[in-house]
């Protein structure tokens, strides 16, 4: 599908471009329907996820067509504060992810097949990020406050589809705090706190993606900490010498953190095995 669309992008302009990936949702779609038909449903909802997606591609090629976005923003305003996705109110932004939120939600229903809930969880964050913000801070709120709707919402369930919401939840949550947190030690500090905070998630709610993400947390803190304390230094206009680095930094730091999580990986795994 990315494959088509691409080379016909390159040798078409923008109607006829909207035509042929057209012409792609409608075949994926009737393949999906066809092997749901003949009881194939892991290969059908495989199918009904790429449909999804090729039918966000369609949509974006025909408001292009129409003039409703831009094909290739300038780089000026690429920048400009105005290249935030969340910037400004834009009815055809908004109407292309309401659409293809709509068609995840039906091909879920349709084909019940839980990974399709991964774009619905990511287009809602995008829909309701972009009705309610304008980018910067606010942006930032509003994605940490979708992060704990969907974790709320996860844990609240117990079909496959839960997952996506606590994976997506835990992203827009971690990713809130990095960006509020991300200069200084005591915010780096905080982060780690974060990441533990995580583990005990993961051990309440017996989900994988919340380790993972503690793990993600822990290794970017240490990686911090690494650089700074690992201190290279740099003669200040040739008067000295430079301190030298402390080369036995960075193995002590990962080790730490190697212990750190096997320690937390064995009392996760006894509570889950009680």
């Amino acid at each position: 599908m990315l494959g088509a669309l691409s080379s016909l992008s390159a040798q078409y302009g923008d109607a006829a471009y909207a035509g042929w990936a057209a012409l792609v949702v409608a075949v994926l779609n009737g393949i999906a329907d066809r092997l749901r038909r003949r009881e194939r449903p892991l290969a059908a909802g495989v199918f009904a996820f790429v449909s999804v997606l090729a039918w966000a591609l369609f949509l974006g090629a025909l408001w292009t067509w129409f003039g409703w976005l831009q094909s290739s923003p300038s780089p000026a305003s690429v920048s400009s504060a105005s290249s935030s996705p969340f910037h400004g109110f834009s009815v055809a932004r908004l109407s292309l992810e309401l659409l293809v939120l709509i068609a995840a939600a039906g091909s879920r229903r349709r084909f019940e097949f839980p990974f399709i809930a991964a774009i619905s969880t990511v287009v809602g964050w995008l829909f309701v990020t972009d009705l309610v913000s304008g980018g910067g801070e606010w942006s930032v709120v509003v994605t940490l406050l979708v992060g704990l709707f969907y974790f709320a919402a996860g844990s609240a369930r117990d079909d496959p589809s839960a997952f996506w919401l606590e994976l997506v939840g835990g992203v827009l949550i971690g990713g809130s705090l990095l960006y509020w947190w991300h200069t200084s030690d005591w915010q780096w500090a905080l982060v780690a706190v974060a990441a533990l905070v995580y583990v005990g998630l993961a051990r309440r709610t017996g989900r994988s993606s919340w380790a993972v993400l503690a793990t993600i947390g822990l290794l970017a803190a240490a990686t911090h900490f690494t650089i700074g304390w690992t201190r290279v230094g740099v003669p200040f206009l040739g008067g000295g010498a430079a301190a030298p680095p402390r080369l036995w930094v960075p193995p002590v730091v990962f080790a730490f953190v190697g212990f750190l999580l096997v320690s937390l990986g064995l009392r996760t795994g006894r509570g889950e095995a009680a």
